[in-house]
């Protein structure tokens, strides 16, 4: 019952424990290298699966005609923009280039970044809102695709990226990860209540999905690491850069969420970032290398969450997600 209590308590810090091991493993035993290779395209596939799962499972339980902004979504929005706007002021006007250029490109593209989707399982663990996170994700994605093409040209002189070819880029994947397993979850919700009490009563699947996917993207993100071509002082400035940042973002969302009651909500709004969309931007529009910046935030905000979904355990306020 230990055990159990102790993975239950720490289920996303044991997922990226085992995400990292397990590529360790294969990349390092020569003899495991067809099973590696046999691998690698099912772990790109089955990660959009899980994240489809995961929200579809998470919307099933959303009361679909509470989803509208409210003013806290509009302060963390500001705080995102201002943020986006000092960095890439201080990469043009200092005129930066080398290490010092992507080294502040990798935490732009931290900031930058949208809400996670994943996000509202944690907020609905924490007992946050889930409509109101729900909605500032499909919020935080309309900014994203309006900053980065903005924004990138303005720093890296080569991106070849235009407005509208981003925001649609952008307003697919919002529509592939968002909108597909919202409107079936609505469907499941209003027309299929059989099968949508069978969903709903699996106490915790969205979470331990979760978990599974994070396994995989943690994987992914060790490969990256290991493969940079870079010093690895470097790169430890990179990941501990990262980990402040990942604390600023969630104390400053959670400052504007207590001016609203709203410090769960804000605090995940803005911290929790859709990583795997920023690794994604960087290796397409900046020096690759600036992807190893979202690539160990992910690792600090699973950290941070599982501190937070510990406490709130410890103190018999955690809800089923």
């Amino acid at each position: 019952m230990n055990l159990i209590r102790f993975i239950k308590d720490w289920t996303l810090p044991i997922a990226i424990g085992m995400g990292a091991i397990i590529y360790l493993i294969f990349a390092f035993i020569p003899a495991l290298d067809p099973i590696a290779t046999w691998f690698s395209p099912i772990g790109s596939d089955i990660l959009p699966l899980f994240m489809f799962c995961i929200l579809f499972v998470t919307f099933c339980k959303v009361d679909f005609r509470k989803l509208r902004p409210v003013a806290w979504h509009f302060w963390v929005g500001v705080f995102q923009v201002v943020f986006v706007a000092a960095l890439v002021g201080i990469i043009v006007g200092f005129n930066l280039s080398g290490d010092n250029k992507i080294f502040v490109e990798a935490l732009l593209t931290c900031i930058i970044g949208p809400c996670a989707a994943a996000a509202a399982v944690v907020t609905a663990k924490l007992g946050g809102n889930l409509e109101e996170m729900t909605t500032y994700t499909f919020i935080s994605n309309f900014i994203c695709a309006v900053l980065i093409p903005v924004c990138f040209p303005m720093i890296e002189k080569g991106a070849d990226i235009s407005f509208m070819a981003a925001f649609a880029k952008i307003l697919y994947e919002v529509c592939v990860v968002l909108l597909v397993p919202m409107l079936l979850a609505y469907i499941v919700k209003h027309f299929m209540p059989r099968f949508h009490k069978r969903v709903i009563s699996v106490k915790d699947l969205s979470y331990y999905l979760w978990g599974c996917s994070l396994m995989i993207v943690t994987g992914t993100t060790v490969k990256n690491i290991v493969h940079a071509q870079t010093t690895i002082s470097f790169l430890l400035v990179i990941a501990f850069s990262g980990l402040v940042l990942c604390l600023i973002q969630f104390a400053s969302g959670r400052w504007i969420g207590a001016h609203f009651n709203n410090t769960i909500n804000a605090g995940q709004a803005l911290g929790q970032k859709n990583t795997a969309f920023a690794i994604w931007i960087a290796y397409s529009y900046l020096n690759p290398l600036s992807s190893v910046g979202p690539g160990c935030y992910i690792l600090w905000q699973n950290i941070i969450n599982s501190i937070e979904i510990w406490d709130y355990r410890r103190k018999g306020l955690v809800k089923a997600s």
